[in-house]
Formats: C-alpha cells, sequence, structure tokens
C-alpha cells in the first residue's frame, strides 16, 4: 500500500510517499480502506518532533490521526462492524498512521460515519470533534448560560468548539481576524474580539471557561478573563503536573512538567483558577454522540482544503501556515 512517512524528525524532513506492507488486524480491530485524512496541528508537532516526551514512534513513521473510509475486513471478535460500512474515527496515540491506503484500528475507537457528510467532510471531525467534547463536557462542564472564550474560532478546532458550545447553551466569544470575522459569526459566536485590533483580555471579565487552542502569550493573557474558580482547558499550553499524574507519566516526567509549567501554574494559583492540559483520548463511543449531533444539523463541518494525496506536504506547509479556516482535508481514495 503506499503511505506519507517520514524517516526522522524536523521542521524540514520531507514527507516521502512509500510503499509499505499491508496491515495486518487483530482480533478486534478492524481493517478499513482509507478515503480521506484530515490533517490537525498534532501532525506536524509530531512530525517535528515537539511531543517526544510524551509519544514515542519508530521509524519510518506513517503520519495521521484521523480518518474516513470503508471496512474491508473485521477481526474474529468484532460484532459492531462488518465490511462494507462507511466509517470514521481517530486511532490510539500508538497506532497513528491516516496517511496511507489501508489501516488497522481497534473497533472501540470508531464509529459509523455521520450519513449526510461526504468521506472528505467526515474526515474533518474525529480529532477536533473528540478533543472539544472532551473539553467541554468531562473537564469543563459546560452549563447552558455559562460564558466561555475560544480562541482562534475560524481554525479548525474552533469552528467546531463554537457550534458545540451555542449547542450546549453557553455564551460564546471568539478571537478571529477580519478575514475570519464572517465565518464565526455565521457559526454562532456571539461577541468577536478582532485580535490584530484588540485584545480580548481587557474586553473580557468574568468568564467562566477558555478554551485555548494557542498556548503562548494567549494562554497567560487568558487568566485576566476568568471568575475565580474559572477553568482553561489548553490542547496546545504546556503540560504540567496535574496532566503527569493524571497520565501516569511517572515522578520524573511529572516532575520535569512540574518545572516547565511552573509560570503557568503561578498564574493559576494567583486567579484562583484551574488549568487543564488536554491530550485527547479515541472514543468511538463519543463520535456516536457527535455523529448524532451532525445528523441534526447542530454542527456543520467547515474545510478550508481539499488536496490530493501526492499534496500531502504542501497540505502540511499551508496548516503550520496558520492561514486555514477551518480543517485541511487529504483524499486518499
Amino acid at each position: 500500500m503506499k503511505a506519507m512517512t517520514i524517516e526522522r524528525y524536523g521542521k524540514k524532513v520531507p514527507l516521502i510517499m512509500t510503499e509499505r506492507p499491508m496491515p495486518t488486524i487483530g482480533e478486534h480491530d478492524v481493517l478499513v480502506e482509507i478515503y480521506a485524512a484530515s490533517l490537525n496541528p498534532i501532525d506536524f508537532k509530531i512530525k517535528e518532533g515537539n511531543v517526544k516526551l510524551l509519544l514515542k514512534y519508530e521509524f519510518p513513521l506513517i503520519l495521521g490521526n484521523d480518518f474516513s473510509g470503508v471496512v474491508i475486513k473485521v477481526g474474529k471478535r468484532v460484532n459492531a462492524f462488518k465490511p462494507g460500512d462507511e466509517i470514521y474515527g481517530r486511532p490510539r496515540k500508538d497506532r497513528i498512521g491516516t496517511l496511507a491506503e489501508y489501516m488497522a484500528i481497534h473497533e472501540e475507537d470508531i464509529s459509523l460515519k455521520p450519513r449526510n457528510l461526504s468521506f472528505e467532510e467526515a474526515a474533518s471531525i474525529p480529532l477536533v470533534g473528540l478533543t472539544t467534547y472532551q473539553a467541554f463536557y468531562d473537564i469543563l462542564k459546560l452549563q447552558k448560560g455559562q460564558k466561555i472564550l475560544i480562541h482562534a474560532g475560524s481554525g479548525g478546532v474552533g469552528t467546531f468548539a463554537i457550534q458545540l458550545a451555542k449547542l450546549m447553551g453557553a455564551y460564546v466569544a471568539t478571537t478571529a481576524s477580519d478575514q475570519g470575522y464572517e465565518l464565526v459569526k455565521s457559526l454562532g459566536a456571539d461577541q468577536i474580539i478582532n485580535y490584530k485590533k484588540e485584545n480580548f483580555e481587557e474586553l473580557l471579565k468574568g468568564y467562566d471557561a477558555v478554551y485555548d487552542t494557542l498556548g503562548g502569550a494567549a494562554l497567560e493573557k487568558s487568566f485576566q478573563v476568568l471568575k475565580p474558580n474559572g477553568k482553561i482547558v489548553s490542547i496546545s499550553g504546556l503540560p504540567n503536573s496535574r496532566f503527569g499524574k493524571e497520565a501516569k507519566l511517572g515522578w520524573l516526567k511529572t516532575a520535569i512538567l512540574s518545572i516547565v509549567s511552573r509560570k503557568i501554574t503561578k498564574l493559576e494559583k494567583k486567579s484562583r483558577t484551574s488549568y487543564h492540559f488536554l491530550f485527547m483520548k479515541p472514543s468511538g463511543a463519543q463520535l456516536k454522540v457527535i455523529k448524532k449531533f451532525i445528523e441534526e444539523g447542530h454542527i456543520i463541518p467547515v474545510i478550508d482544503k481539499v488536496l490530493n494525496f501526492k499534496d500531502t506536504g504542501q497540505a502540511f506547509d499551508y496548516l503550520e501556515s496558520g492561514r486555514a479556516k477551518g480543517k485541511v482535508v487529504i483524499k486518499i481514495k
């Protein structure tokens, strides 16, 4: 099968189309023919070696973290799926590799794809959908009438997050540029801060929650908008000791995380809020819930570009440029 691989970590390391062996499946796996895969910031972070502390991979490494496709074979203990089923999913972190013609994936990590979506649209959902679902339901426990700031509302995560927050009854503020204004407004954002002309930390106060997709200075300033006992969930900031303990990384890695995140911990204590780093877990059950939201018309996919498999390197460059409004999708079949 054809697959998009890297031979080592590095920002300038090229993606190479290679021939790889067909995957073998375990008794709880399905073999899927991949029709489309989407790109996410975690892909270039993995490629550049920025998450080596958390994730260990062998080379050559097939990249890619979510997909849609068709089941062609099932393991002997698989009962929920059959050949011919149209599915979408996010493989667990030690089994990534959706930028390929085929992959083996555990049955618990997939769901039937939404009936009203194309394969390209369905492929854009799993990672951003699961990440946001777990942030809002599991950590923030977002309630109707609460106020949330969602950073980078016109990005791949932000476009999904605005829609889910509105579905949950929250008041949504988001940051966007002039180019993203109409998009985030159409998705239901209640207040839009032009980050090139305005400072969100000066305009927003007393918020219950922040969903941080940027890290860095934006994350640090976000503590100023929260009320006491408010929460920040970040997918781009530094993991802290809380995450190390929850992820059972061991005392050494947890101690390292405590040291590198000490500035965030100081801001957390000063503002009497709580900071949570989220590393999303795959879940076919949650994808099934998201499927229902989509089929009922509450959430629509937002796609910036669909590129061919051979142009995956170009797609990586475009995503990393920060110009994408919505998701970047790779059409594989």
